[in-house]
């Protein structure tokens, strides 16, 4: 059995030269030698490359909570995710290039999955959400506003003038997502205007 330190520097070098180069990109060599471990380890635990991809999406997938959790408001669980993206970008970076090649082999034997939504229409029910929002745009919307900073960096750099390293880019950016979010709060009148008045507990 691969021990587990093993395990961390082959998880670890893959998730670098997967979120850098894709997985057509990627090469088993290059892993293993950031790994500091024999090639022929990556075929033996994990029946290579696609088995060592799937593994990092399986543990990517374990560890992200997403929107899901209910323990935080909206804003936080997204600002949350945001801090956690613009940390270490390379998870977020991966699922771009899977999206962007989706190269068969990833998803052969993947069972046909619906996101589940429970949780964003329980935010609704506790009137986090407008009753007139719908869930599935909402959490599309702001997985978007995380990614984008992260997948886009020279438009951060067109639009804010500086690099998205930056720490104040993203006090700034979190900022104005809290903003924003508890605005999804806000019920529109049927007529489509924009309602004259802000509640209470949402800043101007």
């Amino acid at each position: 059995m691969l021990d587990a330190e093993r395990s961390r520097r082959l998880l670890e070098a893959a998730l670098d030269v997967f979120s850098a180069k894709g997985f057509d990109g990627a090469r088993v060599q290059e892993i293993a030698d950031r790994a500091g471990v024999n090639k022929q380890l990556i075929s033996y635990y994990f029946g290579g490359k696609l088995g060592l991809c799937r593994e990092l999406q399986k543990a990517w997938q374990e560890s992200e909570t997403g929107l899901s959790g209910l323990d935080l408001p909206l804003e936080e669980a997204v600002v949350r995710r945001l801090h956690d993206a613009l940390a270490d970008p390379r998870p977020l970076r991966l699922g771009l290039w899977r999206g962007l090649t989706n190269p068969s082999d990833l998803t052969a034997d993947e069972p046909e999955e619906c996101e589940d939504l429970s949780h964003t229409y329980a935010r609704r029910d506790r009137r986090e959400l407008a009753a007139d929002i719908d869930p599935a745009s909402v959490v599309l919307l702001l997985i978007g506003a995380v990614a984008a900073p992260v997948t886009m960096p020279q438009l951060v750099r067109r639009i804010f003038g500086t690099d998205v390293s930056d720490p104040a880019i993203e006090e700034q950016y979190a900022s104005q997502l809290r903003r924003n979010i508890r605005r999804l709060a806000l019920p529109f009148p049927d007529d489509g205007e924009a309602p004259t008045g802000a509640s209470p507990d949402v800043e101007p």
